[in-house]
């Protein structure tokens, strides 16, 4: 067969590649490797991948210290990730169903969510512990129960059914019991009350004859105003001043059912299990680190706006709620609280892991921040603070062993007759 010149070449070109090859691969070739320079620039050179991911929020618009955490969140998860990881925020007033968002997080409409446990109650029960228990943790106590105390992974349990992971999402501390168009000076005044109070406080209060609601934050002026509801409950000084409540409803309340309200982060179980390992890790330190931030920042809002409440609105007129009242609810909570255990192993076991480390680290509540606080009261006091540290120490106790007490009774109860 006769090869033509242009044959030719093609095959002293395909000669000239094997032997070159060749030579590179030789151990003895003197070849040029790769600069350093080169190397490391491979890497930029290749276009990084940004995940761009959808949360839906609970509160509306430019909602202060709520909304903020989740804007902080989003911030520096993309600075962390150089701009690999963005997330687009929806108030309500875009996706118009600011008490749906886990079922919107669960289904993949969402990516991720910002909202409260709680509010899934009527869908999952036992999501309600991980937003406040009335009689409950204080936001330090509750801090180091998620991350010290086995609560996170009692919460990943939970939400697992729901193909959502949980993180704690910002916590309000101890918030006030409400605002109230009459006094309330015994449980009577309870009966037939409408509130809106979500949570495991609503069930307490049904149980004293109350008719407790949710109504979401946007609806609240108005539903008083109206008198849809006689009361209601919302924060504390942080974010209710600017939401009017005083103008109608004078009587302010000090807490009881809330001492450490913590909002949550929700994502997409596929979703997060699609992110590589880093922007995972980014992730979970930027919603921790604008959780504890949202802490703070709602602790000295409620600071500042306590100060200028007595100022600016004098005829506030700040009440605690009678002994006579505090006491039916905590025995009503007691009470619930041992029917719930007694009916559900899942519900058993948190409401039991919260007991215990409760037990455990309020007495180095008492020991330092009571005993603390209580010696500035009266320098003078002295023994007598070990004395009211004894009594708080002795009151929870008893409060304890009562709990014990009743969700033994109620365990007992639902076994079959023999």
């Amino acid at each position: 067969m006769k090869k033509t010149p242009l044959k030719l070449l093609a095959m002293s070109l395909s000669a000239a590649a094997i032997i070159g090859l060749t030579a590179c691969n030789d151990k003895g070739a003197g070849t040029t490797a790769p600069s350093a320079e080169t190397t490391a620039a491979a890497p930029a050179m290749q276009e990084k991948k940004v995940y761009d991911l959808k949360l839906a929020e609970t509160w509306p618009s430019n909602f202060p210290i709520f909304g903020d955490a989740t804007k902080n969140m989003a911030a520096m998860a993309e600075k962390m990730s150089d701009g690999r990881l963005k997330i687009t925020i929806d108030s309500k007033n875009k996706h118009k169903a600011p008490l749906a968002i886990l079922d919107m997080v669960s289904a993949g409409q969402y990516d991720m969510g910002h909202s409260a446990s709680y509010y899934w109650k009527g869908k999952d029960a036992n999501t309600l512990y991980f937003t406040t228990m009335p009689f409950g943790m204080t936001a330090p106590e509750q801090y180091g129960w998620f991350y010290y105390g086995g609560g996170m992974e009692l919460m990943e349990k939970v939400y697992a059914k729901h193909g959502v992971l949980s993180f704690p999402g910002g916590n309000t501390g101890n918030q006030m019991g409400g605002w109230f168009q009459k006094e309330i000076n015994s449980v009577e005044d309870l009966q037939g009350l409408k509130m809106r109070i979500p949570g495991f406080a609503g069930e307490v209060l049904a149980k004293l004859g109350a008719k407790p609601t949710n109504i979401p934050a946007g609806e609240l002026y108005t539903a008083l105003e109206r008198r849809t509801i006689d009361a209601l409950e919302w924060v504390g000084p942080s974010l209710d001043l600017r939401m009017g409540f005083h103008k109608i409803a004078p009587y302010y309340y000090t807490g009881w059912h809330e001492p450490a309200t913590e909002l949550q982060f929700m994502i997409n179980k596929k979703v997060w299990d699609s992110l590589p390992a880093d922007l995972q890790e980014i992730l979970r330190v930027a919603m921790r680190t604008a959780a504890y931030d949202m802490y703070s920042q709602s602790y000295h809002a409620s600071g500042e706006n306590w100060a200028s409440m007595k100022t600016e609105f004098p005829d506030i007129q700040v009440k605690t709620f009678p002994q006579e009242v505090i006491q039916a609810m905590r025995a009503a909570n007691d009470e619930l609280i041992a029917e719930k255990a007694a009916a559900d192993p899942m519900a058993k076991e948190i409401i039991d892991s919260q007991a215990a480390y409760l037990k455990k680290v309020r007495e180095w509540t008492n020991i330092s921040d009571v005993a603390y606080l209580t010696s500035l009261e009266d320098p003078t006091l002295g023994d007598s603070v070990d004395s009211a540290v004894d009594a708080v120490s002795a009151s929870a106790d008893d409060a304890m062993n009562t709990a014990s007490d009743m969700m033994k009774a109620a365990s007992d109860m639902m076994k079959p007759a023999e």
